[in-house]
């Protein structure tokens, strides 16, 4: 299904489609995540200089001091969406 929504339809499209996934059976969610990410991203050893050198670069004191004056400036503030989002701690969910 790939539904063309207009603007003033797409958020009740999205919650809709949203509380319809979230009423699917966990395992089964968690088993197709892990099936697409293994069809579509890169092998771990591809990604992880990347991630290093992004970690390198947001853990350096002038992109600590911005990540905090955005945290106090309260940039990012989770919605609703997010605060009901159940995490299991599985990798790629």
């Amino acid at each position: 299904m790939n539904p063309l929504v207009t603007d003033a339809e797409l958020d009740e499209f999205v919650d809709t489609l949203a509380s319809r996934i979230a009423s699917f059976d966990k395992l089964a969610i968690g088993n197709t995540k892990r099936l697409v990410n293994a069809a579509s991203l890169p092998p771990d050893v591809e990604v992880t200089p990347d991630g290093r050198r992004v970690w390198a670069s947001i853990t350096r004191p002038v992109a600590q001091e911005k990540i905090k004056a955005l945290d106090g400036a309260r940039f990012h503030k989770p919605d609703e969406l997010e605060n009901r989002m159940v995490f299991t701690g599985e990798t790629g969910l």
